[in-house]
């Protein structure tokens, strides 16, 4: 695998080594002493799996407190634009973002480590999308960010009027009124 790291000290993008052949294709898609050895130390405990459409935007989300999230997320089949934004006030790079293609044909990951709101766009006509987590879900400790916030200055690909979301993700605050990391 080959790990990048991106301009956000943290956030990795993944790329599998992929072996084709006449059957289809075959990679190792999680591989934890290479992961270890490249991203840290990180115990996944539970995978999600989630199908959304053409223009179905999911986020932008975390959770707060001891029930942070890290995440691995990659996409099986169609293609999505994903997001991670920093939430860490702390943090150099608070409201920064990266955004990475991840698609059936790339094969790409991305991790998005703790202390960062996560979301992606779809941009095929269906998407599969899968992500490993390192911590429980719990509802009270959801929170989130407006995916459209000006400061955040994401360049979705979509006229917003076609994007489909939640009432919950219509309702995000802006990063400025967000909870967030310390």
């Amino acid at each position: 695998m080959n790990f990048i790291e991106t301009e956000i000290k943290g956030v990795f993008i993944i790329e599998p080594k992929v072996f084709n052949d006449a059957r289809g294709y075959f990679f190792e898609a999680w591989k934890q002493a290479e992961f270890e050895a490249n991203v840290g130390h990180v115990d996944f405990i539970q995978d999600n799996e989630s199908k959304s459409s053409y223009g179905v935007l999911r986020g932008l989300h975390y959770q707060k407190g001891e029930f942070a999230q890290a995440k691995l997320v990659r996409v099986i089949k169609g293609r999505v634009l994903d997001v991670a934004v920093d939430v860490r006030k702390s943090s150099p790079t608070f409201g920064k973002h990266v955004m990475v293609e991840l698609s059936e044909d790339n094969k790409r990951q991305f991790f998005i480590p703790r202390g960062f709101a996560h979301g992606f766009l779809v941009l095929s006509e269906e998407a599969i999308f899968t992500y490993k987590v390192d911590n429980v879900y719990a509802p009270q400790a959801e929170a989130g960010v407006c995916w459209n916030d000006p400061v955040l200055d994401i360049k979705w690909p979509i006229n917003p009027k076609e994007v489909l979301t939640s009432e919950k993700d219509l309702q995000q605050p802006l990063l400025k009124d967000a909870v967030v990391f310390d």
